[in-house]
């Protein structure tokens, strides 16, 4: 397991420091296995006097960095493979999407092969949002030419996160290289509103961290899973749901919390956000009268 403590800072490009990156769960019939592409460190400068949001991550450091995990999900039900976010590119020197004092384990595609699959059977990729640490691993270039990583998948994007999007006119920009690639290619479904991918997996809207952004539920044998992707990126974001980052929809993000967490709860759901620390099974559940906050985390082991 990775520590938390941010000293001394992580080198950029390190390996994970853990022969564990896939970790598998059933959910009813299906089989959910989280696929752990590393992590990184992150300032989250939340709206939040600062005493109160140190007490509640005791692991930030001077800078007010915490260590943040990047976890993928691979939903295997009803005949298909759905890989919730495609994650980081291929880890190296020659990666294009570095985050400050980065840890990668061998990557998700090495991370599949784990779980006995190829690149070629995975169905659908499933992009919660168009941030540049989910959709990096999208595409790949192969002699010279830009190809979709998964040549089988159809990917999915809330059409919110495209319309609009000015990373499309910036050709350097991930979203250009790789939704741009994609899209030109046929391959790039845009949704609006709950969409079902096979029977048992849907996508639901929960904008704020992104205007597109989408969490993704797994209904099976009376069970049931949320991959939330961004929705939170601590768990005191759980407990402090108006504790919103710069460059975000606070109201948005607000009532996406509220619901999605009012949902999760009452059905005693288990949840994967994909920033929490491998392995990052949780639920989400009431918090106790009186305390602060209406739900609260309660990490699975």
């Amino acid at each position: 397991m990775l520590p938390l403590a941010m000293e001394p800072p992580y080198e950029s490009g390190a390996d994970w420091p853990t022969a564990a990156f896939v970790d598998t769960r059933r959910v009813g019939d299906a089989t959910v296995d989280v696929l752990s592409d590393g992590g990184f460190s992150w300032a989250p400068e939340l709206s939040a006097p600062e005493a109160e949001w140190r007490r509640a991550m005791p692991e930030a450091n001077a800078r007010g960095e915490i260590f943040l995990g990047h976890n993928m999900v691979l939903i295997r039900l009803a005949g298909a493979a759905i890989l919730v976010d495609a994650g980081l590119d291929d880890p190296g020197p020659d990666s294009s999407w570095m985050p400050p004092r980065a840890r990668r384990s061998p990557g998700v595609e090495q991370g599949l092969a784990r779980c006995g699959l190829r690149p070629e059977d995975v169905t659908h990729v499933a992009l919660t949002h168009a941030h540049g640490d989910h959709i990096a691993g999208a595409t790949v270039l192969r002699d010279g030419e830009r190809r979709p990583r998964y040549p089988r998948a159809r990917y999915l994007l809330g059409r919110k996160d495209w319309d609009g999007n000015a990373a499309l006119a910036e050709p350097e920009s991930h979203v250009a290289r790789h939704l741009g690639t994609l899209h030109r290619l046929g391959r790039l479904d845009l949704i609006e509103g709950e969409t079902e991918v096979v029977p048992g997996v849907t996508l639901l809207p929960a904008p704020g961290d992104s205007p597109g952004h989408h969490v993704v539920r797994v209904a099976s044998g009376g069970e049931r899973f949320y991959a939330a992707g961004d929705l939170f990126h601590h768990a005191c974001e759980v407990r402090h749901s108006a504790w919103i980052s710069p460059g975000r929809d606070p109201e948005a993000s607000l009532a996406s919390r509220q619901r999605i967490s009012a949902a999760a709860a009452g059905e005693r759901a288990t949840v994967v956000f994909t920033h929490e620390r491998f392995p990052p099974w949780g639920r989400i559940v009431a918090a106790p009268e009186g305390a602060a906050g209406a739900y609260g985390w309660q990490r699975l082991p």
